[in-house]
């Protein structure tokens, strides 16, 4: 006797269904974070074998940058769940206003972002510099790519401002800025 199987209905995820937003995002979040992830590991490991090179390369950063940013992104993220939350109560008006507030502390965040890597290649520090500045180049820069396809994500999603996209995009959101609150204290404060 054979056991009957199961259909399930088309477009089911299993328990990536039951995440907001589009599941496709989800795949996609947890790749990134599986990169991002690659990326803290190898810088690690550079740590570890180069540690006096690290602290060196570390006290030329600018911690207050970093923190700023940090409460930039932090701050962005807050507006993205409120574009959600008022998409969610059926104000699509108010939800694109909260979106765009994100947007522009995105924006905000690319600026401080380039005064930083203004700072450094007015001293003469590139991504050639040194195995630290290579990886906080890479690191930095990766996650700032990431800053402008949100960008892009956010206003797309807040033009076509369904619940669904919404959520979307603010999913993808809240990874950019989970990924900076990992990068700063591992990038710039841990010694």
């Amino acid at each position: 006797m054979t056991k009957p199987q199961t259909i399930e209905p088309e477009g089911e995820w299993g328990a990536l269904s039951s995440l907001p937003g589009n599941p496709l995002m989800w795949v996609l979040i947890i790749s990134e974070l599986l990169v991002f992830g690659a990326f803290f590991l190898g810088f690690g490991v550079a740590r570890v074998l180069h540690p006096d090179l690290f602290r060196a390369g570390q006290a030329m950063l600018d911690i207050r940058l970093g923190g700023l940013n940090t409460l930039i992104l932090v701050t962005s993220g807050w507006l993205a769940a409120k574009a959600v939350q008022a998409r969610a109560h059926g104000d699509v008006a108010v939800s694109r206003r909260w979106a765009a507030g994100a947007m522009a502390l995105g924006v905000a965040f690319l600026v401080v972002k380039g005064v930083e890597y203004a700072d450094k290649a007015a001293h003469g520090i590139g991504i050639e510099t040194d195995t630290f500045f290579t990886l906080f180049f890479l690191m930095t820069g990766f996650h700032a790519m990431h800053v402008i396809m949100g960008l892009v994500l956010l206003a797309i999603v807040a033009w076509k401002n369904s619940l669904e996209n919404m959520e979307t995009g603010a999913a993808f959101w809240h990874m950019v800025d989970l990924i900076w609150l990992i990068l700063f204290p591992i990038v710039y404060l841990v010694r």
